[in-house]
């Protein structure tokens, strides 16, 4: 019975940080939702990619860098096939193969699951409200978090890992307003 109720808590405490997550990165108007579904369903589309957008009547311009390379071209063909988009426009970074930002990855990783507290709830799947990106040793925070503290303690674990040169951090504070 014990391991009911703790299954049922455990269960509960997940599902409420999944739906502040979703609610976190959710767009407001018609084409950049429908934009915005079509990324967040990629495949291979992780914690280590960082994909942004920007929609001028119906040119979609795509952004951010991205781990995996399959991620920019299926971005990229994902959201031609949107309705109402024209034309696509990828300007999404390839992040070079490097064992060293590998480690680097992991490290933060395991730092957050260890030391952060709240912080991992930020990088649950299938979208995550921050985005760890590591290029060359330097770390780019994107995203979003509930509150100053989790701001400050996210730059403060991820300046302390091993091997990092650089973070640079631009979570936003409370939920998006587009």
């Amino acid at each position: 019975m014990r391991y009911i109720r703790n299954f049922l808590i455990l269960s509960f405490v997940f599902l409420s940080f999944t739906a502040f997550e979703a609610k976190a990165q959710t767009p407001s108007n018609g084409l950049e939702k429908k934009v915005f579904k079509e990324l967040i369903k990629l495949p291979y589309y992780g914690v280590f990619d960082h994909i942004a957008f920007q929609i001028d009547g119906d040119t979609v311009t795509l952004y951010g860098k991205v781990f995996n390379a399959r991620n920019k071209r299926d971005a990229e063909r994902w959201v031609k096939d949107v309705d109402g988009v024209g034309r696509v426009v990828n300007r999404i970074e390839i992040l070079p193969p490097s064992g060293f930002d590998n480690t680097i990855r992991r490290q933060i990783l395991a730092t957050f699951t260890r030391n952060g507290g709240s912080l991992y709830r930020y990088l649950q799947e299938p979208n995550p409200a921050m985005r760890i990106i590591v290029d060359n040793g330097r770390v780019t925070l994107e995203g979003y978090v509930s509150n100053r503290g989790d701001y400050n303690l996210a730059n403060i674990l991820v300046s302390g890992v091993s091997g990092v040169f650089g973070v640079e951090n631009n979570l936003i504070v409370g939920r998006e307003e587009r």
